[in-house]
C-alpha cells in the first residue's frame, strides 16, 4: 500500500521530526506501522522528539492505537489538532493505554514546539529496543 497521500514525514531544524496526517484520514494499524516505520528510519540509532499534525483525522482504529503504544525512537510526542474533534481523537489515544514516551495534545504550534524542546530522559525501554539489531519488539 502507498501510503504517500495518508502522510508526509519531515525533519525541522531545530532538531525534531514532524509527521502531518492528511486530513480526513481514517489512522488504521498498517498506516500507524508505515508512520513509526517511517519516522524510526529517520532517527536511526538516536530518539528525537514528534510532533504529530493530526487536525482533520477523522478516526483512530484500536490497531492503531496500540501500534502507538509500541517503543519506538520518539523521545517525546505532541500532538497538534484544532478541533474538538481532534481533542477527543487526541485523549481518547491517549488516556486507553500506558505509552513508551511522554505524550500531550496541543492546539497551538508554538506550545506544542517549547514542550517538545524541553528536556526528558529517554525512556528505558529504547535501550532495550535498540539492543534488539535496530528490529521494533514484536507485536
Amino acid at each position: 500500500m502507498q501510503h504517500d497521500d495518508a502522510m508526509a514525514v519531515r525533519e525541522d531544524p531545530r532538531g525534531f521530526l514532524v509527521l502531518t496526517w492528511t486530513p480526513g484520514l481514517d489512522i488504521d494499524g498498517e498506516l500507524a506501522d508505515a508512520a513509526i516505520g517511517l519516522i524510526d528510519d529517520l532517527n536511526g540509532d538516536e530518539m528525537r522528539p514528534l510532533l504529530v499534525k493530526m487536525a482533520g483525522t477523522r478516526s483512530l482504529s484500536r490497531d492503531a492505537r496500540l501500534e502507538f503504544t509500541r517503543p519506538c525512537s520518539v523521545s517525546r510526542l505532541a500532538l497538534l489538532g484544532s478541533s474538538r474533534v481532534d481533542s477527543i481523537i487526541a485523549n481518547f489515544a491517549l488516556g486507553v493505554a500506558a505509552h513508551p514516551m511522554p505524550m500531550r495534545f496541543f492546539v497551538d504550534d508554538d506550545d506544542a514546539v517549547s514542550w517538545l524542546l524541553g528536556t526528558a530522559d529517554p525512556p528505558s525501554v529504547f535501550r532495550w529496543w535498540r539492543g534488539r539489531e535496530g528490529a521494533r519488539p514484536p507485536r
